[in-house]
């Protein structure tokens, strides 16, 4: 196979995921540009490897053949982050962690400790509801408004404690502000006395991941917050790059 059919390949690939995972050949046309009959050969490729499917109505789909290597790919991001995050605790003296979203859940892919004898942690595989954390609420700002109200109303926004925000509009307008100042903040909101600050990390315009420390209150209050928030930004901007260069058109 030649490198453009290779990148040809891939640009279907990502016309399906950009579609949520499902699309007629009128869109995957659409989207790549490409020749009918060359998206009919290429996806007769993926779907011998199982990297496609094609569903009753002759649309196609994502196929399970992507679940394998992005378990692989998930599981090294923790590895890739750890650098990254060590670079975060230097500068806050707290705990750093990482995390993305997984479909209504906000799910922690690393973390790396605070030295000090007085810290807070996340499990690493640990599972919550985004509207009460910083990290949750970088990844929602992240998205179209549409999607964040709809998670909301799947979740229900359940009250974590006196300080969780489990209002729809008030979470919205709390999003807005996440997108205008570059960073969240969960002042007690999933649990009492931790406050966190949390930045995106994105690939390209996309926001992938969310990168965050946390600590007691009293000593995350003690911070500068725009002058974290902004060395934040930096080291995230590097992990970033890890994900690799943005395809051409995206």
């Amino acid at each position: 196979m030649s490198v453009q059919s290779v990148e040809r390949a891939l640009d279907v690939l990502e016309a399906l995921a950009e579609h949520g995972g499902e699309a007629g050949l009128s869109e995957i046309a659409a989207r790549t540009g490409l020749p009918n009959g060359t998206i009919h050969r290429l996806l007769r490729t993926l779907l011998a490897r199982g990297y496609v499917r094609q569903e009753s109505d002759r649309r196609y789909a994502l196929g399970g053949g992507l679940v394998r290597l992005g378990g692989v790919a998930g599981g090294m991001v923790g590895t890739w982050a750890r650098p990254y995050l060590a670079q975060l605790v230097e500068l806050s003296g707290e705990t750093a962690n990482l995390a993305v979203l997984e479909g209504d859940f906000v799910v922690y892919v690393a973390q790396v400790l605070s030295p000090r004898r007085l810290r807070m942690f996340a499990e690493v595989g640990r599972r919550v509801l985004p509207h009460s954390t910083a990290v949750g609420k970088v990844l929602l700002a992240g998205r179209p408004p549409a999607e964040a109200k709809a998670v909301f109303e799947r979740t229900g926004m359940p009250r974590r404690t006196p300080n969780t925000i489990v209002d729809q509009s008030a979470m919205l307008a709390e999003l807005d502000a996440v997108q205008a100042r570059g960073y969240a903040l969960d002042l007690g909101e999933e649990e009492l006395g931790v406050h966190c600050l949390a930045v995106p990390v994105r690939d390209g315009d996309r926001v992938v991941a969310a990168m965050s420390v946390s600590g007691p209150a009293e000593r995350i209050d003690g911070l500068d917050r725009d002058e974290l928030a902004e060395g934040m930004r930096k080291i995230a901007l590097g992990f970033g790059g890890e994900f690799g260069p943005v395809p051409a058109g995206h």
